[in-house]
């Protein structure tokens, strides 16, 4: 792919469970995945209205999965074959989390990414780490 932004044809095109979430990319390189998400009550825990962990994890999930196919050969496919997160922060219902994920290692069938996520006020919430298979097109 190309090295500009491609923020609008991910959206267009992203996981039904991402624009589900409310996903939105707001810069997308190969260098460098940016996006954000609304937190909404429907995405919070019971009772305290706190961004739920798995909803983060999704986060981070989908824009690792971007990064594999936005650097992968064309004709390939990726999946995830491993996560883990960091949670260091809450984020309250009403905030708008923002996710940043860069290449750790970007290996020709193993890539690992790093997605920060952060609050309103700038302060890292979370960290998640994923490696992403790259299997090859089919000729």
């Amino acid at each position: 792919m190309i090295d500009e932004n491609l923020a609008d044809a991910i959206n267009a095109g992203n996981a039904p469970f991402a624009k589900l979430m409310g996903v939105v990319m707001t810069s997308v390189t190969k260098d460098r995945i940016e996006g954000e998400l609304q937190v909404t009550e429907e995405l919070c825990t019971i009772p305290t209205n706190i961004f739920h962990g798995g909803a983060i994890m999704a986060l981070a999930d989908n824009m690792g999965g971007i990064g594999a196919f936005v650097t992968m050969p064309p004709g390939a496919t990726t999946t995830t074959i491993e996560s883990k997160t960091n949670f260091l922060r809450a984020i309250m219902v009403g905030e708008t989390a923002k996710a940043v994920t860069t290449p750790i290692n970007l290996g020709r069938t193993l890539q690992v990414w790093k997605t920060e996520i952060f609050r309103d006020d700038g302060k890292l919430a979370a960290v998640v780490t994923q490696t992403q298979i790259i299997r090859p097109g089919k000729d």
